[in-house]
């Protein structure tokens, strides 16, 4: 009998250590020792009795036999099959780099990533530092699927912290309940940071229809030994098989798109833009270092004085941009090549872009003001654009677009329509307030005009051009490289676009094509303003020879981009809505024939001040009138938007005539600076300061995005959007863009419109008799 009861109660004792066993199972410890009971995560969701009747059904899945063990899992020792079960199932259906690891053997993966990932799921179930690390750095989906939070990235330092020690001091005089092994110990083998990139189907997301917003980035912390063609077959058949239980509760549907390893391709170097790149820098700083040789020389006082009518006339171009025709009186000394390299001299450059002078009768200042405040508004606006494709909560974005206190930054496209009416106003300024040139055009034949043409339109484009094609061949690198490295999915290939079309940028035309497939597609506008001065510069040609013709015409092109905008428009059911902007982009937003309003705006202001001498009679009562509903008008232009949702007739009206006041807006501000008049507002814009903003005005136009993909591409976590930390990051790229904006103008910019200048413009000799 006592023998007996010996027995039972070993059974007993037993039966408790085995419980306590399960209890203290190394996955469930209980790191604090904590006197209250260790809650088991998973203890609910086996015992059906005490969940909630949501829950039964998801638990049941977990345990039925379909989500088992199979041919996958045969390696596994009996020991941890007993004790882990549950924890095995939950971590392969939320944890991808688990499953991962569940399923690789040597069918689908070489032997060493086999045995590697193997020796990770072993780890994470023996919890193991190094194999915690891992699973730690490796992604599970956080909050805000739906509103877009599709960057499921992990930790891309963490995975290095897993074949690094992190670099970290820790006193010994205080007691922590960590595992110190943490930040000491390695993997036993060489793991890579990845990101397998996944294209959802759900209807559980809000969907803006902008850019790619379906892609899913999913960072892995893998074995070396595995290849991405490896990893993108073993997440295939992972999704296949339905064993990730987010895509079950959200029904993402998700397809593998690729793999990347997050490393620069060989061909990188290889490319033909690299290679040209190369030896236009090379040029460049040869040059520099030229002209800084030569400053060091002594010249002569005919070499400084062709310098300083370079100078001088480099000056009027970068304040007024649109090209004046010299007379043959007016015939310049050929430079030699010591000028040519002189063009360079950086100390002359920054003297001439610092040098603020008093301004003098023919000028207006509120140009300058006025491009300067609207190149920097406009960069507020392209960080929210071009930070979109790392931004969590992008409908939150969108919404705080439209909300009243960043209803000034999500308007400032209609800035550029200040752009357009500037040099709509100047190209007619410039050109007819010259009345021995238009003689001179007058008297000539038609073949000298032609060659006269030709000349002019040289000449701006060796302004332009050098500067624009550096941001091309910097851009179509960049993103080259930016598609290798950066941890997220790059929806606008500029690399690719740039390569295949770079000819229409080449040409100014590339806005008469789809914006998607555009290279640099901000410089749509840049486009629109060559195309305008070359018809501008027909006109006004014509204008002096007919002048009723012109007219007839400016008025038609005025009628008709009105006509074609309601056309278009209403055609394609346009709304003020992002996505429909985006969408219509390239029939609306970026068509040169609906833009050109306010540059024929700009074009009649210019003519109608000049016929009337630059003189116009208003009481100064009036005067301030005009000026506060100037005002007025501009601002109200800008928060015309604040109700986007309207009817497509109101939505295209207001797209038309909202930039039409704009644009008078803008006139009155022009005309009243150029006959002397102002207000005290006005003459902030006439403040001396912004002379110099003006000069990097192109620059900050052309940097701007490239500046702002560079710095969000490169981050190794996704961008949270907040209204008050999109209030310092604004702040902080308009510095960091204009001293940018500075050094590509002194390398690029400066030198080569110094050229421009010391090349003759040709002498329009008058017709003989």
């Amino acid at each position: 009998m006592y023998k007996n009861w010996l027995i039972l109660f070993g059974i007993i004792c037993s039966n408790f250590m085995v419980e306590g066993q399960r209890n203290s199972s190394s996955y469930f410890v209980n790191l604090n020792n904590s006197a209250a009971p260790y809650s088991h995560p998973y203890k609910n969701l086996n015992a059906s009795d005490n969940t909630f009747p949501e829950a039964i059904p998801l638990a049941r899945s977990l345990n039925s036999s379909s989500y088992g063990y199979d041919e996958y899992e045969d390696e596994l020792d009996f020991e941890f099959r007993e004790k882990d079960y549950e924890v095995y199932e939950y971590l392969r259906r939320v944890s991808m780099i688990f499953g991962l690891a569940s399923m690789a053997n040597g069918s689908n993966v070489n032997e060493a990533c086999s045995r590697h990932m193997r020796h990770i799921q072993h780890g994470i179930l023996r919890k193991e530092p190094w194999a915690m690390k891992v699973l730690d750095a490796s992604a599970t989906k956080p909050s805000g699927f739906v509103f877009g939070q599709n960057f499921w990235l992990g930790s891309r330092e963490a995975c290095g912290a897993v074949k690094n020690p992190v670099a970290i001091t820790l006193s010994k005089n205080y007691q922590r309940i960590m595992h110190f092994a943490l930040i000491t110990e390695r993997a036993p083998f060489d793991v890579d940071y990845r990101v397998v990139y996944l294209r959802h189907h759900s209807p559980w997301q809000v969907e803006i229809k902008m850019m790619s917003e379906e892609i899913i980035h999913v960072g892995l912390c893998l074995p070396t030994t595995c290849t991405s063609r490896e990893i993108e077959e073993l997440s295939t058949a992972y999704l296949e098989r339905g064993l990730f239980v987010e895509s079950d509760i959200y029904d993402i549907r998700p397809q593998v798109v690729y793999v990347k390893d997050l490393k620069l391709s060989k061909s990188f170097f290889e490319k033909r833009t690299f290679k040209m790149m190369s030896a236009f820098l090379t040029f460049t700083g040869v040059m520099l270092l030229a002209a800084a040789f030569l400053r060091g020389k002594p010249v002569s006082e005919t070499s400084r004085e062709k310098n300083t009518m370079a100078a001088n006339a480099n000056e009027d171009d970068i304040t007024t941009p649109n090209m004046t025709i010299a007379n043959n009186e007016d015939a310049q000394p050929l430079p030699d090549v010591r000028d040519f390299v002189k063009c360079f001299d950086v100390l002359d450059n920054y003297d001439k872009m610092f040098t603020l002078k008093k301004c003098v009768t023919r000028e207006i200042p509120v140009i300058n003001g006025l491009r300067s405040v609207c190149a920097m508004w406009i960069v507020l606006f392209h960080v929210m654009w071009y930070m979109y494709f790392t931004v969590n909560n992008k409908a939150f974005l969108i919404s705080y677009g439209e909300r009243i206190f960043l209803q000034y930054v999500s308007s400032a496209p209609i800035l550029v329509d200040a752009f357009f009416t500037i040099s709509g106003f100047l190209q007619t300024y410039n050109f007819m307030r010259n009345t021995k040139q238009m003689e001179t055009i007058r008297n000539n034949s038609f073949i000298q005009n032609v060659k006269q043409f030709f000349k002019l339109l040289f000449h701006r484009y060796l302004r332009l051009g050098p500067l624009y094609l550096v941001m091309m061949g910097t851009v179509d690198l960049f993103y080259a490289y930016i598609a290798d490295v950066s941890v997220y999915h790059i929806s606008e290939r500029f690399d690719e676009k740039c390569t295949q079309f770079w000819w229409r940028n080449l040409l100014f035309i590339q806005n008469l094509y789809s914006h998607n497939d555009m290279c640099l597609n901000w410089t749509w506008s840049l486009a629109c303003e060559m195309q305008y001065f070359v018809l501008a510069t027909i006109l006004l040609f014509t204008y002096t020879k007919n002048p009723r013709l012109v007219k007839g015409f400016t008025m038609a092109i005025f009628a008709g981009t009105i006509a074609w905008s309601y056309s278009i428009g209403l055609d394609s059911k346009f709304q003020l809505s992002f996505d429909s902007v985006f969408a219509t982009g390239t029939e609306i937003y970026m068509s040169s024939f609906v833009r050109i309003l306010p540059y024929v705006v700009g074009a009649a202001t210019a003519w109608y001040l000049l016929e009337r001498n630059s003189q116009i009679e208003l009481s100064e009562t009036k005067e301030k009138c005009m000026w506060n509903l100037a005002i007025l008008v501009f601002f109200t232009c800008i928060y015309s938007t604040i109700k986007r949702d309207m009817s497509v007739l109101s939505a295209v009206s207001l797209f038309i005539f909202g930039r039409f006041f704009f644009s008078l807006s803008i006139c009155w501000m022009i005309v009243g600076s150029a006959t002397g008049r102002g207000i005290w507002w006005s003459r902030i814009l006439e403040a001396k300061v912004f002379q110099h903003i003006n000069r990097v005005s192109y620059g900050i136009y052309l940097i701007n995005p490239f500046v702002i993909a560079f710095f969000f591409s490169l981050t190794n976590a996704s961008t949270h959007a907040d209204p008050l930390m999109l209030c310092v990051l604004t702040s902080g790229f308009v510095v960091i863009v204009y001293l940018a904006s500075v050094v590509f103008s002194l390398a690029f910019e400066m030198p080569y419109c110094n050229w421009s200048s010391l090349m003759p413009k040709g002498g329009l000799k008058q017709k003989r008799l």
